[in-house]
């Protein structure tokens, strides 16, 4: 029964609430600061805490009440709906507010006893009949209870909630409460969506399996936990829920990425109807996913374990959660990659990357199979057909790999490297190439090593497994402790022997009597008994440098002296043209003139110049006139600063004087009654010339 004058609604006015009824507010309520003027009776008569609060204060009829309402589901707004349900205003239920209404309800038990068709069943009905039979209504009833969970749990609403989440997933997404377009596409043939919805040979797409992994991604991360574990109960495959899980994963922790691959713009989820990303907690997020995930191994999800604990290492996460995620790693190791192991370190340490964790991992896969520790028969050849071989020699040639791309790091000990390349058995690796190179990219960055440690170092090396090519560098490796080098030159010679008897089929037993099963150490102690061997083994190899440098500069030589006989052959053409001057000047770049007047020829023959007759290639005078020969010497009649001339022809005769000069340009003169020519020449141009010159007259062709 409701209070005199008839109430059309309330208004506000600052921090007070007031009904605007005829009657005088006779009961003040406080909820979260602030105040309801309002009266007794409709709410005394619809509430049951009220009613006994009232009743064990004063009585009903006693003056103004003031009573606090401490911790009220939903707070000021959900307490005002209550209140205009007490006053007979109609109340509208909602997806978003029925939680919190239904918990108010509650709360004020406003059950049947107290007036029939009370809030508390029209709450619980509205919550049977449409929250639970839509998937959209579900996920935004569970989104708004996270400040009511104790009480929403008393009430069963969540375990409902995530009882009809987990039912959904297994059932076909049109049968949930809304038309199939929200799920996938109505297309025409055409690719046009129907105006009228209408199949008239429209195709329907398909829906993945994942459809449903953006939808509960809204939830917190309480409620995203429970859901997972309500559906494994449920029996959906491990595989949804863990794409579920790194789907949420992705989205809320950085680094991970918020999409996978292929569900981008293919589907509709409930973030069209302005959903509101849920509040999380990283640290809280990740240490609760990692106790979820289920035990599955892929490259996708050996990568997503990677990305987690590198998200973990920066969040300072537990110790049990880090425990946990190198355990799940390793024991997939050699299904990991490179760039996923290099994890900067995001401790006090000096190094870059966090050497520790990937060495923690190792031994997980190490430990992950029996049949890896066991120790090999040196006769059998088993090891090398067992299943676990594969993925060993994987995650081998991996840390191999690994130890070489942080060997950079100065600040990168020794002992480390060693551990690394130590946590695997021998047995993992066929060949030592890869820790060969990772040891001397690590002598290369740390130069300042003494030969104590780098020999103690190069012990992880197996010199009997390295490859041809790997011995032949490591025998010039200047970065190699001599020893080291050493025993590769040996282990070198025996396998080049062994290969030679193998191709030839001999086996000589005489000359090699079980030298191969000598251990590095021992054979180390046969090699290096002198100081003398160590100087020929650093003198072989400087010549084999100076060897390589010699053969490289014959060739260039070579090439040069191809090119010039393939010049020369350009010479020889007519014989009558030929022994023309004319024909000569051409072929030098001279350009003929006649000399001048004032030549002194006379001064050339008081030089004292040396006279040169030519031979030939066999040793033989050329067959010139006797008029001409070579003289060599320095022109006297002209400045001492200008270069030397080269005279042709014999003493007191006619001659060719070639005068050498630092231009370019050649310019040669008709002969006088002193000589035949006077050519002045560059020295680019002068030596073949001279050469073309004695060639032409070597042939036979000269003037008689």
């Amino acid at each position: 029964m409701a209070p005199a004058g008839k109430v059309t609604g309330f208004y506000r006015e600052g921090n007070d609430w007031f009904c605007n009824a005829s009657l005088v507010s006779d009961l003040t309520l406080v909820v979260d600061g602030v105040n309801f003027h309002l009266h007794k009776f409709p709410l005394m008569s619809r509430c049951g805490r009220i009613d006994k609060i009232l009743e064990a204060a004063q009585g009903p009829h006693e003056g103004t009440s003031l009573t606090t309402l401490e911790d009220f589901p939903g707070g000021s707004d959900i307490f005002l709906v209550t209140v205009k349900f007490c006053y007979g205003i109609r109340v509208e239920f909602t997806p978003r507010n029925i939680v919190m209404i239904y918990c108010a309800a509650d709360y004020l038990e406003m059950m049947e006893d107290y007036g029939e068709d009370n809030l508390l069943l029209k709450a619980e009905a509205y919550f049977r009949k449409n929250i639970l039979r839509s998937w959209k209504d579900c996920i935004l009833a569970l989104q708004s209870c996270d400040s009511v969970i104790p009480r929403a749990d008393k009430l069963e609403i969540t375990s409902k909630c995530l009882h009809a989440l987990s039912v959904m997933v297994c059932t076909d997404p049109s049968l949930f409460g809304w038309p199939m377009l929200m799920y996938g596409s109505l297309q025409s043939p055409g690719g046009s969506i129907l105006w009228n919805g209408i199949n008239t040979g429209a195709k329907i797409q398909t829906i993945e399996s994942d459809w449903w992994f953006e939808d509960i991604s809204y939830l917190s991360v309480l409620l995203f936990q429970r859901l997972i574990h309500t559906m494994e109960a449920r029996g959906i495959r491990h595989e949804n829920l863990a794409g579920a899980m790194m789907y949420y994963c992705r989205k809320y922790l950085p680094g991970l990425g918020r999409w996978q691959s292929g569900q981008s713009g293919k589907t509709r989820t409930v973030a069209s109807f302005s959903m509101t990303p849920a509040a999380v907690d990283q640290k809280v997020l990740l240490e609760s996913v990692v106790k979820q995930l289920p035990e599955l191994k892929g490259k996708s999800f050996c990568r997503f374990l990677l990305g987690l604990l590198r998200v973990a290492l920066i969040l300072g996460v537990n110790h049990t959660c880090q425990d946990s995620l190198e355990r799940r790693t390793g024991m997939q190791l050699d299904l990991a990659s490179l760039d996923g192991l290099l994890i900067p370190s995001y401790s006090d340490s000096d190094t870059l990357y966090n050497t520790d964790c990937v060495e923690r991992m190792i031994h997980h896969f190490v430990s992950s199979d029996p049949g890896i520790t066991a120790t090999p028969d040196p006769s059998s050849i088993e090891i090398v057909t067992s299943p676990s071989s594969g993925p060993l020699r994987r995650v081998a040639k991996l840390i191999d790999s690994y130890i070489a791309e942080v060997a950079s790091d100065v600040n990168l000990k020794p002992r480390k490297v060693r551990s690394l390349a130590e946590a695997l058995p021998e047995s993992s690796r066929s060949l030592h190439d890869g820790l060969y190179r990772a040891v001397d990219i690590y002598f290369k960055a740390h130069p300042w090593l003494s030969e104590k440690e780098k020999e103690q170092l190069c012990n992880i090396i197996d010199y009997q497994k390295l490859s041809i090519d790997a011995c032949a560098h490591a025998s010039q490796n200047e970065r190699l402790p001599l020893r080291v080098v050493l025993q590769v030159l040996f282990f070198e010679q025996l396998q080049l022997r062994t290969a030679l008897a193998g191709c030839l089929n001999v086996v000589d037993t005489e000359s090699v009597p079980a030298a191969p099963v000598a251990g590095p150490s021992d054979v180390a102690g046969q090699i290096v008994q002198r100081d003398g061997w160590v100087t020929v083994v650093r003198e072989n190899q400087g010549l084999k440098v100076d060897l390589e440098r010699m053969k490289s500069r014959v060739g260039e030589l070579e090439e040069e002296f191809s090119k010039i006989k393939q010049e020369m052959r350009k010479v020889t053409k007519s014989h009558s043209y030929l022994s023309s001057p004319r024909f000569l000047a051409r072929r030098i770049g001279c350009k003929l003139l006649t000399q001048s007047s004032d030549t002194q020829p006379d001064v050339i023959e008081s030089t004292g110049l040396m006279s040169i007759r030519p031979k030939n290639a066999l040793g033989k005078y050329l067959s010139l006139p006797q008029s001409r020969c070579y003289m060599f010497g320095k022109d006297s009649s002209l400045d001492n600063s200008r270069p030397p001339c080269i005279t042709y022809g014999p003493p007191n005769t006619r001659k060719m004087q070639i005068h050498v000069h630092q231009n370019d340009g050649l310019l040669m003169t008709e002969g006088t009654t002193q000589w035949d020519y006077v050519v002045h020449i560059s020295p680019l141009y002068m030596y073949s010339f001279m050469e073309s010159f004695v060639k032409l007259h070597d042939e036979g062709r000269h003037n008689t």
